[in-house]
């Protein structure tokens, strides 16, 4: 195993983005992929392990940028300002993470007709608005996403979907639950939900440990969502 790792860039318009790759070199002919979408505070350390650990496991992983190179979030208030924009205007979010999809497409390590996606948090909803949007991807996983609805005219969705969702998180009440139910229904996805009970938001996240604003970390829910996620793949990849 020869596992490699690169910073590379790219653009979407005018902003420069910087997303990390991941593979492992000594697999021979273009591999499966994963484009992995962070939460609200960036690109960082947390979504780079998890391109490390899909890369072990025969994945090519690109963890993409949605904000701009070097632009990060250190406080609840920075991040929120991050995604504040993508929040209200879906269409410029859709631009984002649709330049992140054609960066991986393109690069030689990969099998462009193998790729999947998966997000944490606000990531969680990128994915699922890639999913909404008709790209060429085989299936996207969104761990305690935000399910709101886009907005942007309903489109079949072709993708196969996987939504592993803490039950009491306040970010995603159980009437968000139910509506993306129906509206995944309605677009024709082959879905499946995974609730985890007593779990909060940020359940995958180690250092998440502010459950009086209904954010914790849960090894249960991690530890089950990530054996999910790796069954999910194996369907849709191999």
């Amino acid at each position: 195993m020869a596992i490699r790792e690169q910073l590379l860039e790219y653009r979407e318009g005018q902003t420069l983005l910087e997303g990390f790759f991941c593979h492992d070199d000594s697999r021979p002919g273009p591999q499966p992929a994963v484009l992995i979408s962070h939460a609200w505070g960036g690109r960082d350390q947390f979504v780079e392990r998890k391109a490390r650990r899909l890369a072990w496991h025969g994945y090519a992983a690109f963890a993409l940028d949605m904000f701009g190179k070097g632009k990060r979030g250190t406080t609840n208030e920075e991040c929120a300002a991050l995604i504040t924009p993508f929040m209200q205007d879906r269409a410029l979010l859709a631009r984002r993470i649709g330049a992140a999809l054609q960066t991986l497409k393109g690069l030689p390590q990969i099998d462009s007709r193998r790729i999947a996606a998966m997000g944490f948090c606000f990531g969680g909803l990128c994915v699922l608005d890639l999913a909404r949007g008709g790209a060429d991807v085989r299936g996207v996983a969104a761990f305690h996403g935000l399910l709101k609805p886009s907005g942007l005219p309903a489109r079949k969705i072709g993708a196969k979907v996987l939504i592993m969702h803490g039950y009491d998180d306040p970010m995603a009440p159980p009437e968000d639950v139910l509506a993306i139910a129906k509206e995944l229904t309605a677009a024709g996805a082959d879905w499946q939900l995974h609730a985890y009970g007593n779990t909060l938001h940020a359940f995958t996240h180690p250092q998440a440990n502010a459950p009086a604003d209904g954010m914790q970390y849960n090894e249960a829910a991690d530890r089950r969502s990530w054996h999910s996620l790796m069954q999910f793949l194996e369907e849709v990849l191999r």
